[in-house]
């Protein structure tokens, strides 16, 4: 269904490094980008663009445009975001989004990896002991620092410093000029090279969906779409929050399958039961 056809790659931020080996040895398309189009019109880290859309529909909305801009009926885009872990909530995650369209056959699969591997973070900074720590902390210089006035001044800001006499340079330009400096990571793919390790693995597993087809109809796609909870306590036989069971559904003929103990154990520990560790 895929090979030999051309696939475009909706980034500015060199995300094909990663994603185009792996859709290119496992499904046998031809991927390419396009240096003029502007991802960043949809948003940015930064701020100075408000990203609108939610990070699915703004991954649909890029890899539509970068299609219909080349004239290409088939098409990947990412989208990720930043912040508190959904349920550890002292810890910083990324949680990427891979989107997949073929319009030739009115295909639409996305996959989704959330990881704590990131270096997200940003901090007041005073003097340069401050910075330099900060620095080390967030394992610069092999990946990219922001400098500029404040934490939500959208003016004034200095992106992609990699260096340490260019991070030194910009701190005490912005500080002479306006007393104070926040410092945050790059979180752009080219300048994070966590991130970009996120991203690969998102892609592993967007090939891994795109492969699995329909038992019924062939169609490819044929993915988790839900998750049943309610395994059994190996102690008191209650049910607990564990996962019991994946739902794989198709998104054409919506046959749908039920996958019982998909992390290959029966029952679960009393610790993570309610009854048993209220």
């Amino acid at each position: 269904m895929f090979i030999s056809r051309k696939l475009i790659i909706a980034t500015k931020h060199k995300k094909e490094s990663v994603i185009a080996p792996i859709l290119e040895k496992e499904l046998g398309v031809r991927c390419f980008t396009d240096e003029t189009f502007d991802t960043d019109t949809l948003g940015t880290f930064t701020g100075e663009i408000e990203r609108e859309l939610d990070p699915i529909a703004t991954a649909r909305r890029k890899c539509l445009l970068a299609m219909e801009l080349n004239n290409c009926d088939l098409g990947v885009a990412s989208e990720g975001s930043f912040g508190p872990h959904p349920t550890l909530f002292f810890a910083s995650a990324d949680e990427e989004f891979l989107i997949f369209i073929d319009k030739k056959n009115n295909l639409e699969i996305i996959t989704r990896e959330l990881s704590m591997e990131t270096n997200f973070n940003g901090s007041e900074i005073e003097n340069e002991k401050d910075l330099l720590e900060f620095a080390e902390s967030v394992k610069f210089p092999s990946h990219g620092l922001i400098l500029r006035r404040s934490k939500k001044d959208n003016n004034d800001i200095i992106k992609g410093i990699t260096k340490l006499q260019d991070l030194k340079k910009a701190f005490h330009l912005l500080y002479k000029k306006f007393n104070g400096v926040y410092a945050e990571t790059d979180m752009r793919a080219m300048y994070n090279p966590s991130r970009m390790a996120v991203i690969e693995n998102a892609a592993k597993k967007l090939v891994a969906k795109v492969n699995s087809c329909c038992p019924q109809c062939n169609i490819p796609g044929f993915g988790v779409t839900d998750a049943k909870k309610g395994l059994e306590c190996s102690l008191c036989g209650l049910p607990t929050n564990s996962t019991l069971s994946f739902i794989y559904s198709c998104q054409k003929c919506n046959f749908t399958k039920e996958e019982m103990y998909p992390h290959k154990k029966t029952t679960e520990d009393p610790m993570y039961c309610d009854y048993c560790n209220p």
